[in-house]
């Protein structure tokens, strides 16, 4: 197993836009062998490269008994239909407030080998697309709240076993190195 440890609320990838993958390769595969175990093994339903440190537009996703990633993702929505309920984040542990998605949303990409794939989701996969999506542009679920949503949410962090104002939060290194895909970071 490849779990790895995952960045928290107020690390600053977190907040970054992450990079297009332009390299298919064996390091984008461990990637992505390491996004599904961490995601599972935290019982997540998405996580985003971000969560893990790493810069580059890959999630992957455990929604309904379909596990699966997508490289790259590019979004449309077939209609204006909205949900609104409860979501969470792995990077925001114990949180969770109500929060508007779109109902359904059509995710278009690539695969870990670089085929295209397109994933058709509605009610929580269409949520986890666009949640995990949200992630690779440095926008948190937080951001997508009205005001009352927003504060509840800062009162649930604070209250929080893993946050502590009184200290900074962690940035730790990734486990992927310095220069993965080229990066430099």
């Amino acid at each position: 197993m490849t779990v790895q440890p995952i960045r928290l609320f107020g690390d600053p990838v977190l907040r970054s836009q992450a990079d297009q993958v332009v390299d298919f390769d064996k390091e984008l595969r461990t990637l992505v062998k390491n996004l599904t175990d961490t995601m599972l093994d935290e019982g997540g339903a998405g996580l985003a490269a971000p969560q893990l440190g790493v810069g580059l537009r890959v999630f992957a996703f455990d929604v309904d008994d379909v596990v699966g990633h997508i490289v790259n993702p590019v979004l449309s929505y077939p209609d204006e239909e909205e949900q609104d309920g409860p979501e969470g984040c792995l990077s925001i542990p114990g949180v969770y407030v109500d929060t508007k998605r779109r109902q359904n949303v059509v995710a278009e990409g690539f695969n870990e080998h670089g085929d295209p794939i397109r994933l058709i989701g509605t009610g929580l996969m269409a949520r986890c697309v666009q949640h995990e999506t949200d992630h690779l542009d440095g926008v948190l679920f937080l951001d997508r709240l009205d005001a009352a949503g927003r504060k509840d949410a800062m009162k649930q962090i604070r209250a929080s076993d893993w946050y502590d104002l009184a200290k900074p939060p962690v940035v730790k290194t990734s486990p992927h190195g310095r220069g993965l895909f080229g990066l430099g970071r």
